[in-house]
């Protein structure tokens, strides 16, 4: 039986992240791994901290019996008992155990999430550009996503976020520090989003729920901060992961957190156990919940992706290059120097160098680079985005 319609729509139109990344396995083969300078996939490359590797040696020798059994949906009490101490110190409201759901990654989380608040055709705002995987987490339970466009600096346009409001309206979906322009959205306009929703929560006389995605909470640059979106707004959530700021994508751990203060916080938080375990999670793996309650704390040493940054930035912007310089995270999303960011990235590609196009996140005319990669590949890729610049750009 061939696959079905909806799925092979989704494989068409599927991440421009993963078909650069595969494009990149084809280069090294031909060229030499050497040879092909790969910033297409947000795959850290800094190793997790030493601590990882302490603490996982202690829990795999613990002899202790049942260490790898099934356990409450929600995750180990004692695990979601120290996110909650984390957040408690990070944030206004009172969180226990009870609000927290360890998950199999920021993804999981979000599919928890979305499955407990979404009826079929309900709408989640989503400021352009953005993680496109969030499409296809909307289609699993049914729900529309509401592309708005943001500001030339990528910050929040609520005049088009007002506009995208209807009586179907159920979330707004934020990720800060932002993939892939690294923006982190600030308090003055967090205070003024979640005025935004309040207002409109009020008029159609249900909650509009906040959600952000904050897996590069830790990697900030500059002494900025990420504010806090509970203590701004009750009807909120946060999804994250440990993903990049221990780099542990494969280990697949993360969790959910839902306000203390939302409305119906009982059923919703039921809600997200059932979903967990529905979705075929059951629960986040007892290993890795075991280790990251002694890891909240910890992170790789940011200031590695902040010279990076600070290298590709002062050079490419000494090639022409035209981007906003980023707050976060660790990717930069230059504009393109003609209409098409395919055509630019096309041309990148001979030179060895993989990215990825704007439109593949919402942003056509710009171009993602990843520079969760050595300061190495940085400088030895430079003389081809030098030369990619001078043959693209317009009037040359």
């Amino acid at each position: 039986m061939p696959a079905s319609q909806n799925i092979q729509a989704s494989i068409e139109r599927s991440s421009w992240i993963r078909k650069m990344f595969e494009e990149g396995n084809v280069r090294r083969a031909k060229y030499g791994a050497e040879n092909v300078f790969d910033f297409s996939l947000g795959n850290p490359d800094l190793e997790p901290p030493t601590r990882f590797r302490q603490v996982l040696n202690e829990l795999i020798n613990d002899p202790s019996p049942r260490q790898h059994a099934y356990m409450p949906n929600a995750g180990l009490i004692e695990t979601r008992q120290a996110v909650a101490d984390y957040l408690n110190k990070n944030n206004r409201p009172n969180f226990t155990p009870d609000e927290i759901v360890m998950t199999v990654g920021a993804g999981g989380a979000l599919n928890a999430v979305l499955k407990t608040i979404l009826n079929p055709g309900d709408e989640v705002i989503i400021p352009k550009p953005y993680f496109v995987e969030y499409d296809f987490y909307l289609d699993n339970h049914q729900g529309v996503p509401k592309p708005v466009a943001s500001k030339d600096d990528f910050s929040l346009d609520f005049d088009t976020i007002s506009d995208a409001v209807t009586e179907k309206t159920k979330a707004v979906l934020i990720d800060s520090p932002n993939n892939p322009t690294g923006k982190v959205y600030q308090e003055g306009e967090l205070k003024e989003l979640a005025g935004v929703l309040a207002h409109y929560s009020q008029k159609l006389g249900e909650p509009i729920y906040l959600i952000s995605d904050e897996p590069y909470r830790k990697i900030i640059y500059d002494g900025i901060s990420v504010p806090s979106i509970f203590d701004l707004y009750d009807e909120s959530f946060v999804v994250t992961s440990f993903s990049k700021d221990l780099s542990l994508p494969g280990e697949r751990i993360g969790y959910a957190a839902a306000n203390p203060e939302m409305s119906d916080k009982k059923m919703i938080i039921a809600g997200m156990v059932l979903s967990n375990r529905i979705l075929g999670y059951v629960n986040a793996p007892a290993l890795m919940q075991r280790a990251i309650k002694f890891l909240l704390e910890e992170s790789v040493d940011i200031s590695v992706y902040q010279k990076r940054r600070d290298k590709l930035c002062d050079a490419l912007a000494s090639l022409e290059y035209d981007f906003v310089r980023p707050g976060g995270a660790f990717y930069l999303f230059p504009r393109t120097p003609i209409e098409d960011d395919v055509a630019f990235v096309a041309a990148l590609r001979e030179e060895n160098i993989l990215t990825v196009p704007g439109r593949g996140f919402g942003g056509p005319g710009h171009f993602r680079i990843a520079y969760c990669v050595s300061e190495d590949v940085i400088d030895r890729a430079l003389p081809g985005f030098g030369k990619v610049m001078k043959k693209m750009k317009p009037g040359r």
